[in-house]
């Protein structure tokens, strides 16, 4: 295939240049990021060929493999890659009543734990999630209540994707299916609930594992009950209207748990997804963070990464599988992956995401007490 499209973006050339009294310029610059940043739209065939000839440095992005492993210069960023998300059809037989939803889905389940990247995990709130911790309890509740016996059955399933491809008998079509499996890619889905406006990027929860629970399984609540609860419990989270951070985990384990209490649409699990960078010295790169749910696909990625072919700056170049799709402008947005990244290269944010917790981390400023004399 071949390259559908590039952008060169200039970000902060050499910054500034102090004055010694004999003449010369300092040895240090100010900051060692990429005063060139290339994006270039790569299938991920083209691309890891560019990564390993050194024409990019990174490729950003699932989809890239190497076989039968990847050079050793050549070495693979782990971030949380999708959701599998399984639902019953309510038209269905099995629908009519909870506990026939529930053998149903733990039939499903149990099929898909035997693929090789597929990590079992039937809660939303996985451990690449910086609040895990605040629900670790629940999670294990919940694979224990998944191991339980349940009558086995047959069920008429639903995929697409890769899915699909690997089990040819899960292509019920139509309306004539018991459940589906659908992969829900969890860097997209938190893309899709970020706002970028005036150098913030927002809302504060666009990592909170409850927060992701909430868009994955809110439509899905039937019972009215049960949706008042969790609409309530939402509602006081994003107020903040709660009076500590005792009442806050609690309310946030309250929404999950409400999310999570029906059998008509679960978490089955999540897979991990790998994204390949090159540190060869001296055609490569160190210094690198990434996010844990977006990976590469991140502002800190941009903030830390660093040339070893130079001390300072230098010409930075990544590899991307999108081709560039966005209205690009202040109404319409940079929406797609390839605008996003340019975006997270040209802006300058004031707070960006923390790389494996929920809330957010200073950039280019410093929180000094009023006293510290400067």
């Amino acid at each position: 295939m071949r390259t559908f499209g590039r952008c060169a973006v200039l970000v902060g050339v050499a910054g500034f240049v102090a004055v010694a009294r004999g003449g010369h310029e300092l040895p240090i610059y100010p900051s060692f990021y990429p005063h060139e940043i290339e994006i270039r739209t790569l299938a991920p065939a083209q691309g890891s060929d560019a990564l390993r000839g050194g024409k990019i440095q990174a490729y950003v992005g699932d989809g890239m493999g190497f076989s039968p492993a990847p050079p050793n210069d050549i070495r693979a960023i782990e971030s949380l890659g999708s959701f599998i998300v399984v639902r019953v059809n309510p038209d269905s037989e099995i629908a009519r009543d909870e506990a026939s939803s529930c053998a149903a889905l733990k039939s499903v389940v149990r099929t898909l734990a035997e693929q090789t990247d597929f990590i079992l995990h039937p809660y939303p709130v996985t451990p690449l999630h910086g609040d895990y911790l605040h629900h670790a309890d629940l999670a294990v509740a919940a694979k224990a209540r998944l191991a339980g016996d349940a009558a086995a059955r047959d069920v008429k399933i639903k995929a697409s994707g890769r899915f699909a491809q690997r089990h040819p008998d899960w292509s019920a079509g139509g309306t004539d299916w018991d459940a589906e499996v659908v992969e829900v890619d969890a860097a997209e889905l938190m893309a899709a609930a970020m706002l970028s406006v005036d150098g913030w990027l927002a809302p504060p929860w666009l990592k909170a594992g409850w927060f992701q629970a909430e868009r994955l399984l809110a439509d899905a609540l039937g019972d009215d009950a049960r949706k008042q609860r969790a609409d309530a419990d939402l509602r006081r989270l994003e107020a903040q209207d709660f009076t500590g951070l005792v009442e806050r985990i609690n309310l946030e384990r309250d929404l999950v748990t409400t999310l999570t209490a029906s059998c008509r649409k679960i978490v089955a699990g999540y897979t991990v997804k790998r994204e390949y960078v090159n540190v060869e010295f001296s055609a490569g790169i160190e210094n690198i963070g990434f996010d844990s749910i977006a990976g590469l696909h991140s502002p800190i990625f941009i903030r830390t990464v660093k040339l070893k072919d130079f001390p300072w700056n230098g010409w930075l170049g990544l590899g991307i599988a999108s081709a560039p799709g966005a209205a690009w402008n202040p109404i319409g947005g940079m929406t797609d992956p390839f605008g996003r990244l340019m975006g997270f290269a040209v802006g300058d944010p004031a707070l960006l995401p923390a790389p494996y917790e929920t809330g957010w981390m200073l950039n280019r400023i410093a929180d000094l007490p009023a006293d510290a004399g400067q």
